[in-house]
């Protein structure tokens, strides 16, 4: 969970938090149902009642949009592919697969489950609206939620990467050309083409009068074209980075600091004059932990002088290390995934350099620059 998520417990062992963006959907959406779409489809509720079953439906709904992220999940856990949470957002849910599928197969199956689960929701609404067409607001939730959840269900089923579609059309691809990375391309390409037909028909709302209705679709075209980028971006970089490993990229000129060093001579003498953003702390010749200028900031200003390195630093235990010998890729995809900048690098179990974001990002730079380079391994002393 990030610091803009609010934490709401675990399923299955997943985490489940709300991003502070999805207040505004929650109340956005509540109002819409409680001043326009129910007043449209019934006439003769008190105000209190339409307020009160726009709350219920938009709490389900949002329920409903969990369930579908569940689906993806407990597929992903079947294979034994793990999932560190579930994030409602602005634009709906969103499950954080730690890893990619191993086949086509496994990936087709994760990426269907969402929207079975939204259609087999649509479903069950729709039969409860016969259950309930004698209480009229129950009524209106039901029927409300089996459109919404089949919407939600064809709309994820549009052949645009990253959409369930899209993955599905991913898997397809892969199954047919053996090559994952030139599927996520391919469906990541028609995911852009799909999104700027949303952004290009959302503007076209917006000037036929549907300001509100237009935004909201151009909004959405804008997410799907920038999540597509990003994959067809890590591909790339993928590629890029495919048989360079970990000691080819840091940085064996570390600064280590002792531990009882203050945060006030910290500053004072390493950051502002080196620029530097993270270090390592020694007792005699053992590291026993990290400093970064995070942490720093966390302790409020008038401490520093009292405060030493030792006190705010990441200890070695709870450190995520990298051996110099691994591959540069997965390093980076643990440092993406656990939220590091900075990773100490070892050799036989001693710290030898030190791995940062800004190291791989130069080093991409270079690779770019000059046409990819040359995977090869680096040679590893011993």
């Amino acid at each position: 969970m990030t610091r803009h998520t609010i934490p709401l417990g675990r399923i299955l062992g997943i985490e489940i938090g709300l991003d502070y963006s999805w207040f505004v959907i929650f109340v956005l959406l509540t109002v819409m149902l409680a001043t326009s779409y129910f007043p449209g489809e019934f006439k003769d509720w008190t105000p209190a009642t339409y307020w009160l079953t726009g709350v219920v439906t938009a709490v389900i709904f949002f329920l409903s949009v969990l369930l579908h992220e569940l689906g993806h999940s407990v597929v992903a856990l079947r294979y034994d592919i793990p999932v560190r949470s579930i994030t409602l957002f602005m634009f709906g849910g969103i499950a954080q697969i730690g890893a990619e599928p191993p086949s086509a197969k496994i990936e087709f199956l994760v990426a269907i489950a969402g929207p079975l689960v939204s259609l087999a929701l649509a479903i069950l609404f729709y039969a409860l609206q016969g259950v309930l067409s004698g209480i009229a607001p129950l009524y209106g939730i039901a029927e409300y939620l089996a459109y919404i959840n089949l919407a939600l269900a064809l709309f994820n089923l549009i052949p645009g990467y990253p959409l369930d579609g899209g993955r599905v059309f991913r898997a397809i691809v892969w199954a047919v050309t053996g090559d994952m990375g030139r599927s996520t391309v391919i469906a990541g390409n028609v995911g852009r083409f799909f999104a700027l037909l949303l952004i290009f028909g959302g503007i076209w709302q917006m000037f036929h009068g549907n300001l509100g209705g237009g935004l909201w679709i151009a909004l959405i075209g804008l997410f799907l074209d920038s999540a597509a980028s990003a994959q067809i971006q890590q591909v790339i970089f993928r590629r890029l980075l495919s048989g360079h490993r970990v000691a080819e990229v840091m940085s064996s000129n570390y600064a280590a600091i002792p531990e009882d060093l203050t945060l006030q001579q910290l500053v004072d003498g390493h950051i502002l004059g080196d620029g530097r953003r993270s270090f390592l702390v020694k007792r005699g010749e053992t590291t026993i932990g990290l400093v970064t200028l995070h942490r720093i900031k966390e302790v409020p200003r008038e401490n520093w002088t009292t405060t030493t390195a030792a006190a705010v630093m990441l200890p070695r235990e709870q450190l995520q290390c990298v051996d110099q010998g691994s591959e540069l890729w997965s390093a980076l995809l643990r440092m993406d995934r656990d939220g590091f900048n900075q990773m100490p690098v070892l050799r036989d179990g001693n710290v030898v350099g030190v791995l940062s974001r800004d190291d791989v990002i130069s080093f991409l730079g270079r690779l770019q620059e000059f046409g990819g380079g040359t995977a090869r391994q680096a040679p590893i002393s011993s």
